[in-house]
């Protein structure tokens, strides 16, 4: 099992990361996958491109490198009522949205309570596609409660590989997230958030634990390419 696509990544348009478009594109190419999503941060995270920049992503060829490009953006959840740091307008601009909570930008306390309450408010937003990187224990929510409702409006929930290589604490987190998953057939995406060439496409770690906790893989949509053909006809996304 081994991804076809990479649905969280990021450019030097994140000022934090360090490799352009072209050259992910050139790395998702020699790899073998399908798709990758550029998915650069939205205003409120330090160092974030400008509202221009993602109107602009129509300038990059559906595909490069023989590798389809899907413009995307990775939204803030700004509050606890699950608003996005990005205008209507813009998420229905874009083709791929990803939503996750940061410290650097989701400001007051976090309870349980509150977070549940946030993932549960995002989940009726049509337009996001993926719920990212939400095994954190800052951010902890009852993984009972939201994931059977985030699989219902058709979220994707990410198991990000960067909990196995950089935030070990939340490892556990993310085991668990995954075998809730399973128990209610909720769809996954398994992504990297590479922030350079060298991590992208490579989530060897969550794939070894998806295969120890008998993860069925037609709930993964992007080791698959019939899966992710299939999400993609479910959300009109052309290929």
């Amino acid at each position: 099992m081994k991804l076809i696509a990479d649905l969280h990544t990021h450019t030097i348009a994140s000022t934090h990361a360090y490799a352009t478009v072209t050259e992910m594109a050139d790395e998702a190419a020699k790899l073998g996958l399908f798709a990758m999503a550029v998915t650069d941060h939205a205003r409120t995270m330090p160092g974030a491109p400008g509202p221009m920049y993602f109107e602009s992503l129509g300038l990059i060829p559906q595909y490069l490198k023989g590798v389809r490009i899907l413009k995307g953006i990775e939204a803030n959840i700004c509050d606890y009522n699950g608003n996005l740091d990005v205008e209507e307008q813009l998420q229905n601009h874009l083709e791929w949205v990803v939503a996750s909570m940061h410290t650097l930008t989701l400001k007051g306390e976090p309870s349980v309570e509150k977070c549940t309450n946030a993932y549960l408010k995002a989940a009726e937003n049509p337009n996001v596609n993926v719920i990212a990187h939400s095994g954190s224990d800052f951010f902890k929510y009852d993984y009972e409660k939201v994931i059977p409702v985030l699989a219902k409006n058709g979220k994707l929930i990410e198991i990000n590989d960067s909990a196995f290589r950089y935030k070990k604490n939340c490892m556990g987190n993310c085991v668990e997230i995954a075998k809730i998953c399973k128990k209610y057939n909720a769809r996954i995406c398994v992504d990297t958030d590479a922030h350079f060439t060298d991590t992208l496409g490579r989530a060897y770690k969550t794939l070894e634990m998806l295969k120890d906790i008998d993860f069925p893989e037609k709930l993964i949509v992007n080791t698959n390419i019939e899966n992710l053909k299939s999400y993609f006809d479910e959300k009109s996304i052309s290929y």
